[in-house]
C-alpha cells in the first residue's frame, strides 16, 4: 500500500510540474466590470504592453480596454493594469484596407469577443470591418504585429495615430526607408510629461506612405518627417502574396536610438511563433515560483494564475538595454547595479502585493527598492505613485517605506540603508500634504489637508515603519521620535462615536454620520477607515472599549444594514455591510476577527470573499485591479495567510483555498499543505510550521524564510485558536483634549466643554477676549462661557508629559438677520447650517474645510430677512470654481426685494463671467450696488452651471454649485 501511494504522488508531481501555465490565464478577468485590466500581450515587468484600445478616457476605460464595448480603435503598446485613472495607449496601429481615414471613429472597427484568444504572451482578434485577424505578442521592450489581410486584397494598410488618447505635447514621425519608421511621444494625462520613443520594423517594405497633419503639426521634410502635437501616418503594403505584414516596435524612455539599440538586442527576426514560444516560456518560468493544486471540488487554477499573472505584468521595467533611463528628474542617467522600474501603485500595493513579492522576487524587489532611492536622487523624493518617470502625486501617505522596511527585515538589503532612512525622514518631515502640520498638532484638521482622517491614519503607519527600520540600522534617536509619532492617530479617535472622526481645529466636525463617503476620508468612510492601524492593534482594542467592545465594532462592520451616503464613490465596491473589498482600506479587515472574540469569522469572511468576488469571468474582479494589489490579496488569501501588518514579519492565518502550494524562494522552497475533514471545512482547527504546532493565529514568517512547511488541519467546527495581542514596542502619548461644542459660532455667549479619551488633566488659555488674562493657561474643571470672538488653545496632561497644544477659534456673531434656505443643501457640505450664509465669514479656497455649502445638480435659492425695513445699498455673494472637483460658479444671479415677503420685485441680474474652463481654483465674487432700494426681504436665485460639457473627464454628471456668503449691507 504504501508503495502504491508513492508512486501516485510520485505521477502527481511529474505531471504538476508539466503544467502550461500560461494556458492556465484568462487575460480577460478584470476588463468587465470596474477591474480595469486589459487582455493583451505583454512579458513579465515588460515596458511594452501591447493591447487592443476599445474605448477613449472615461473611468472605466481607465486601460484601454472594457469587456462591454464592441470596437477597437487600434493597438496601443503601453497600458495601465487596474488603475484609477486613464494614461499611457501611446503609439497606435490599426491595419486597415481601402483609403487611408483619419477620425477614429472612422478607422475602428468593430468585433466579436468569439474571434478574441488571449494568453499569457498572447493576444489575437479579427477585425470584422477589414476581414483582418491580429495577433500580438511582446519581449521586454519590442511588441511584435502580425496582420493576415483578406485572401482577395492587393494593398494592405496600417494607421499610425500619435493622437491618439491623452493631451499631445509633442511628437514626432520619420519615414526612414522603406522598412523603417521611427519619432517619439510627449504626451500629459496622469503623468505630466511622459515621453517615449519608437522605432518600427516592418517584414515587408512600404509601397506607399502619407503623413496627415492637424493642429499644430508640420512637415519637416514633405511626406517624409513630421513634427508637434497632431500626427497620424498611413502606410500601405503589398500583400498580394496573401502572406501576412508583420511589424516590431521598439520602445524606448530615452531617446530613437534607445528603442534601436532595444529592438536590435531582443528582435533577431520575423518569426512570430517563435517569439510567442519564447514569451511563453519567460511566463511559465515566472508563474511557477508558485506551483499550487486545487480541491478536486473547487478548482481555481485558472483564477489563482491569473491573479498570479496580473501581480507580474507591473511594475515596469523602465530602462534601455544599455542600463540608460529617464529619472523623475527628466534627465538621463544610468543605472549602475539594479534595473530602474516605473509603475508604482504604492497606496495599494504597499498591502499585500509588495509582502509577496519581496518573497518569491526578491532580486526584483531589491531594484525596486534601488528605484525608489534613485527617485529620491534624482528628484528629491521618494515615490508616492510615480508613473513613466513623472510623479503623480496621486494618493496619500509615504508608502514606499513600508515596501522598503518589509524588504530589510527578510534580508534583501544590496541597497543603501542609511541613505534610505535619510530618504524616509526627507518626505515625513516635509511641508507636502500638511505632513509639517500633522506632526506639530498630532493630527491633520481639515483646514489644513483634505482627507485629514485618512492621512493622519496612514502618516503614522508608515511612521512606525520609519521606527522599526532606523531600529534595525541602529539609529535610536530616530526610532524613537517615530514611534511617538506612529500613535497619533489616537487623536482623531472620538470616545462618543467610536470611530475615527475629522476635526476642524479643536473640534469633530458635526454633523457626523460613519457612512458618508466625503473629504475627510480618502475614497471611503469612518467605516472604512475605522481598523486602519495595523501597527497597533492592541491599542485599537483599548481605543473601543476592550475585546468584546473591538469584537462587536468588526461585526457590525460586516453586517450593518446602512446605505453608503455622500459622495458618489465608485471605487467603494464588493459590499459585505460596509465593508468594501473592492477598494485597499478594507483588505485587511476580514482578517481583524483574528483578534477578536470570534476569530472563526475571520475563515468564515476570508472564504466568502474568496469564493464570491474573485472568478473566471471578465467582471471576475470585484473592483480596480490596481496594479496587482486586488490579486495579491486573493493569492495571499488562497494560501491561508494575509499579512495585516505588512511591514512586520508576521502572517495573520485565514483558511487555505488550495490543497497545496510550494513557493519557490530562490534555491528554497516553503510548502503548505492542506487536510480537510469534509469539503465544507474551512476552520483551521490545527496549525503546525516545520512540525511545531501553533498556538495562534500568525505565523513569524522568519521561521520559514529559509524553506519550511507548514500545515493547516481545516474542520468544519469552529476554531478556538487566537493571534497574539502583543506590542513589539508600547510607545505612547497624551492625547489631545477636544472641544465638544457642536458649533464655534454663537449669538450671545456659548459654554465652552473641554472632554479627554483617558481623563487627563486639561488646561486652556483664552486669547483675544478682554475678561480674561492672556498667555496664561489655567487647569480646566468644568464648562466656562465666553461672550466675544476669541481663539482657545488646551492641552492634557499625565504626569509630566504633555499633549500638543490645540486651537480652536470660536465666532460671535449677529444677530440682526436671518435667512430661510429654499432649495436642498448637499448634506455632504452644509457648512454648519443654514445660519453659516449670514454669519460673515466667508470661504477659503481649501473648500473642504466645511465654510461652504452645495447644491448638487440643483440651483440656490433663499430669502435673507433683514427684521426691518432697511435701505439696501450693496449686495455682495461669495462662489467658488474648482472644475477639476466638478463645482462651478452659477451661470447668472437674480435678485430681488420684497417688503412683505410675498411680492418680490426683480432689482438686479448678474451674469457670471469667470470663464467655465479655466483649471485653477477661484473665488468668485457676484456683488451689485444699488441706490434708492429699501426692503426687509431680499431673495436670492442662483442658476447651477448644470450638466458637465463634453470637453470635461466628468461629461454627462451634474456640477456642484457653492456658496459660502450672502453679505448685504
Amino acid at each position: 500500500m504504501k508503495k502504491f501511494l508513492i508512486i501516485i504522488c510520485f505521477v502527481s508531481n511529474v505531471c504538476f510540474a508539466q503544467k502550461d501555465y500560461s494556458k492556465l490565464v484568462n487575460p480577460f478577468i478584470g476588463t468587465g466590470g470596474h477591474g480595469h485590466t486589459y487582455p493583451g500581450a505583454t512579458s513579465p515587468f515588460g515596458f511594452v504592453q501591447l493591447s487592443p484600445d476599445t474605448r477613449m478616457a472615461d473611468w472605466d476605460g481607465s486601460s484601454g480596454y472594457h469587456y462591454s464595448d464592441s470596437i477597437i480603435y487600434g493597438f496601443s503598446h503601453t497600458h495601465l493594469s487596474g488603475t484609477g485613472v486613464p494614461d499611457y495607449c501611446d503609439i497606435l496601429f490599426q491595419p486597415t484596407t481601402g483609403n487611408y481615414e483619419w477620425e477614429n471613429t472612422k478607422y475602428a472597427s468593430s468585433f466579436n469577443h468569439a474571434s478574441e484568444k488571449a494568453y499569457a504572451g498572447f493576444y489575437g482578434v479579427h477585425l470584422n470591418k477589414y476581414n483582418i485577424n491580429v495577433k500580438l505578442t511582446a519581449t521586454a521592450h519590442t511588441g511584435l504585429h502580425q496582420y493576415t489581410f483578406p485572401e482577395n486584397a492587393f494593398v494592405g494598410n496600417i494607421i499610425i495615430d500619435l493622437k491618439h488618447r491623452d493631451i499631445v505635447l509633442d511628437s514626432y514621425i520619420e519615414m526612414e526607408d522603406s522598412f523603417t519608421i521611427k519619432g517619439y511621444r510627449f504626451s500629459k494625462s496622469w503623468a505630466n510629461n511622459q515621453k517615449i520613443f519608437f522605432v518600427v520594423k516592418f517584414n515587408k517594405p512600404i509601397i506607399k506612405s502619407e503623413i496627415h497633419l492637424t493642429d499644430s503639426a508640420y512637415f519637416i521634410v514633405p511626406n517624409k518627417t513630421a513634427k508637434g502635437n497632431g500626427i497620424q501616418a498611413g502606410i500601405s503594403f503589398d500583400v498580394s502574396d496573401n502572406k501576412p505584414v508583420l511589424a516590431v516596435v521598439g520602445l524606448s524612455g530615452v531617446s530613437m536610438d534607445g528603442a534601436l539599440s532595444n529592438l536590435n538586442a531582443e528582435f533577431t527576426n520575423f518569426d512570430f511563433e517563435k517569439t510567442v514560444e519564447q514569451n511563453v516560456k519567460n511566463w511559465n518560468t515566472q508563474l511557477s515560483k508558485i506551483e499550487i493544486e486545487s480541491f478536486a471540488e473547487n478548482n481555481i487554477d485558472t483564477t489563482f494564475y491569473t491573479a498570479l499573472y496580473h501581480m507580474m505584468i507591473v511594475p515596469n521595467n523602465f530602462e534601455d538595454v544599455n542600463k540608460k533611463y529617464r529619472g523623475t528628474d527628466d534627465e538621463i542617467h544610468t543605472s549602475d547595479n539594479f534595473t530602474n522600474y516605473t509603475v508604482f501603485s504604492l497606496w495599494d500595493t504597499y498591502r499585500a502585493y509588495h509582502p509577496l513579492m519581496s518573497l518569491i522576487e526578491p532580486k526584483r524587489t531589491n531594484d525596486w527598492i534601488n528605484s525608489f532611492i534613485n527617485q529620491y536622487k534624482n528628484g528629491g523624493m521618494l515615490p508616492i505613485w510615480e508613473l513613466s518617470g513623472n510623479e503623480t502625486f496621486c494618493m496619500i501617505g509615504y508608502h514606499s517605506i513600508p515596501v522598503i522596511v518589509d524588504a530589510y527585515k527578510k534580508g534583501i538589503r544590496n541597497f543603501d540603508a542609511k541613505l534610505a532612512l535619510e530618504a524616509m525622514v526627507s518626505y515625513s518631515t516635509s511641508k507636502r500634504f500638511g505632513i509639517d502640520k500633522y506632526v506639530e498638532n498630532g493630527f491633520l484638521e481639515n483646514f489644513i489637508e483634505h482627507e485629514s482622517v485618512s492621512k493622519t491614519m496612514e502618516y503614522a503607519y508608515d511612521d512606525w515603519c520609519i521606527a522599526e527600520f532606523a531600529k534595525l540600522i541602529g539609529n535610536k534617536t530616530v526610532a524613537d521620535i517615530y514611534y511617538k509619532r506612529s500613535v497619533q492617530f489616537q487623536n482623531l479617535f472620538n470616545p462618543k462615536t467610536n470611530f475615527f472622526q475629522g476635526k476642524l481645529q479643536g473640534s469633530w466636525y458635526t454633523p457626523f454620520e460613519p457612512a458618508e463617503v466625503n473629504n475627510f476620508y480618502t475614497e471611503g468612510n469612518a467605516w472604512h477607515y475605522s481598523l486602519a492601524a495595523p501597527q497597533n492593534i492592541p491599542l485599537l482594542i483599548k481605543l473601543y472599549g476592550g475585546s468584546q467592545k473591538f469584537t462587536n465594532h468588526i461585526a457590525n462592520l460586516f453586517t450593518s444594514t446602512s446605505k453608503l451616503l455622500g459622495r458618489e464613490q465608485a471605487d467603494v465596491t464588493g459590499l459585505i455591510g460596509q465593508y468594501a473589498h473592492g477598494n485597499e482600506p478594507s483588505h485587511h479587515m476580514a482578517y481583524l476577527f483574528n483578534y477578536s472574540n470570534t476569530p472563526a469569522k475571520t475563515a468564515f469572511y476570508i472564504n466568502k470573499i474568496c469564493k464570491e468576488f474573485y472568478s473566471n469571468n471578465p467582471d471576475g474582479l470585484i473592483g480596480n485591479e490596481d496594479c496587482g494589489q486586488m490579486s495579491a490579496w486573493y493569492v495571499w488569501s488562497c494560501l491561508g495567510l494575509y499579512p495585516v501588518n505588512p511591514a512586520s514579519s508576521m502572517l495573520d492565518v485565514g483558511t487555505p483555498q488550495i490543497k497545496s502550494a510550494t513557493l519557490h524562494i530562490e534555491n528554497k522552497k516553503i510548502t503548505i499543505n492542506t487536510q480537510k475533514a469534509s469539503s465544507n471545512s474551512i476552520y483551521p482547527t490545527s496549525i503546525t510550521v516545520n512540525d511545531k504546532k501553533q498556538n495562534n493565529l500568525q505565523i513569524n514568517l522568519n521561521e520559514i524564510l529559509n524553506g519550511g512547511e507548514i500545515n493547516f488541519a481545516l474542520t468544519e467546527s469552529e476554531t478556538i485558536l487566537q493571534s497574539n495581542n502583543t506590542l513589539d514596542n508600547n510607545a505612547n502619548i497624551v492625547v489631545v483634549p477636544f472641544v465638544e461644542n457642536k458649533s464655534n459660532k454663537f449669538v450671545n455667549k456659548t459654554a465652552v466643554v473641554l472632554k479627554n479619551i483617558d481623563d487627563n488633566k486639561m488646561f486652556y488659555q483664552i486669547l483675544g477676549n478682554k475678561n480674561i488674562k492672556e498667555n496664561n493657561f489655567v487647569p480646566y474643571s468644568k464648562p466656562f462661557v465666553i461672550d466675544k470672538s476669541c481663539t482657545l488653545k488646551f492641552y492634557a496632561k499625565k504626569g509630566n508629559d504633555l499633549s500638543k497644544i490645540v486651537q480652536q477659534d470660536f465666532y460671535k456673531i449677529g444677530n440682526d438677520k436671518r435667512i430661510k434656505v429654499l432649495t436642498k443643501v448637499n448634506p455632504m457640505y452644509t457648512a454648519g447650517g443654514d445660519n453659516a450664509l449670514i454669519d460673515g465669514m466667508i470661504g477659503t479656497t481649501n473648500w473642504r474645510a466645511g465654510e461652504w455649502q452645495s447644491y448638487y445638480g440643483n440651483d440656490f435659492a433663499a430669502i435673507v430677512d433683514l427684521k426691518k425695513q432697511k435701505n439696501i445699498s450693496e449686495i455682495n455673494l461669495s462662489f467658488l470654481q474648482d472644475i477639476r472637483s466638478w463645482i462651478w460658479a452659477p451661470r447668472k444671479v437674480n435678485i430681488y426685494a420684497s417688503s412683505d415677503n410675498k411680492n418680490f420685485t426683480l432689482i438686479k441680474i448678474i451674469l457670471n463671467t469667470t470663464n467655465e474652463k479655466v483649471e485653477t481654483i477661484e473665488l468668485v465674487n457676484l456683488h451689485s450696488i444699488y441706490k434708492n432700494i429699501k426692503a426687509r426681504f431680499v431673495k436670492i436665485e442662483a442658476e447651477n452651471f448644470g450638466v458637465i460639457p463634453v470637453w470635461h473627464l466628468g461629461v454627462g454628471n451634474n456640477a456642484h454649485l457653492f456658496i459660502s456668503e450672502i453679505s448685504i449691507k
